[in-house]
């Protein structure tokens, strides 16, 4: 995820200052790593460099003043170019899951590598019913359920995966071995 993007998008309703956009982020991408303050206003500053928002106005209600940042039509123009973007699916495997099971074996640990996809589908099962309960919770937004499905899926194909590889083990032993 490109949080420049996610912050043009959020600003594409209307000007907005760094604590709303925070605010909006986490709200609307429940399931996503919450954004840490620094992290919108040092985003917000290189999009204003780079001409994709600027300034609109001050405010300062209850605590410190807050600069509103609005979107310029390069910036309208970059987020319509990235909402057309297909993302690739990844090239390689780049899964901690993956590299864990290859070095367990390539240790020559068939046991190891058993108990660690064991161990990690029982942790995924856990995450499983986790989500699944946030979808089925009584004031779940839209979000919350279409946030749950995205991430039930990818754990779904880990699950599978999990399963084939530990049935799978003895063999990949032999063959890392050899």
């Amino acid at each position: 995820m490109s949080t420049a993007h996610v912050l043009l998008g959020l600003l594409a309703g209307g000007p907005r200052h760094g604590y709303d956009l925070k605010r909006a982020h986490d709200e609307r991408l429940p399931q996503a790593k919450p954004l840490a303050f620094g992290q919108v206003y040092a985003t917000l500053g290189r999009l204003e460099r780079d001409g994709f928002v600027e300034q609109s106005g001050q405010d300062q209600e209850s605590g410190p003043e807050r600069t509103s940042y609005v979107l310029t039509e390069a910036g309208r123009t970059r987020l319509d170019e990235w909402l057309t973007e297909v993302e690739p699916p990844a090239p390689h495997v780049t899964s901690a899951l993956f590299s864990r099971v290859v070095v367990a074996l390539l240790a020559a640990d068939a046991d190891r590598a058993r108990a660690y996809l064991t161990a990690q589908r029982a942790a995924h099962m856990t995450r499983l019913r986790e989500l699944t309960s946030i979808k089925t919770a009584s004031g779940a937004t839209v979000g919350d359920v279409i946030a749950a499905d995205y991430a039930i899926g990818h754990l779904d194909a880990d699950l599978r995966w999990l399963h084939t590889t530990l049935a799978r083990v003895a063999d990949l032993q032999k063959e890392v071995a050899a």
